[in-house]
């Protein structure tokens, strides 16, 4: 299971990506979780099987969702409640769950 994240510079999520790797570890899940700038998205979304933005870059989802169906991944945006309390858990879950339908 690959998962990405993109923001603006792949700064601001490095916590969440964090987190969600010590939430994976505490289930068990094996998985890959990355977070990359705006700039080089398109490129490693070759790569994942899922893609959730940061809620501050949101308007990406228009603009990414093409290239997205194009490679087969799903992408939402991340909830900024669970963005904004860094909850691993929670964003590990949507992730889970969108790969999975």
């Amino acid at each position: 299971m690959n998962i990405l994240l993109a923001c603006a510079s792949g700064m601001s999520t490095s916590l969440v990506v964090k987190k969600m790797e010590e939430a994976a570890s505490q289930q068990g899940i094996d998985c890959k979780i990355w977070a990359v700038s705006q700039d080089v998205v398109e490129e490693e979304m070759k790569k994942a099987d899922v893609l959730l933005i940061g809620p501050q870059m949101r308007f990406l989802k228009a603009k990414l969702e093409p290239k997205a169906n194009e490679v087969g991944i799903k992408v939402d945006v991340i909830k900024p409640m669970d963005y904004g309390r860094c909850d691993g858990k929670a964003i590990l879950a949507t992730a889970i769950s969108m790969i999975s339908k």
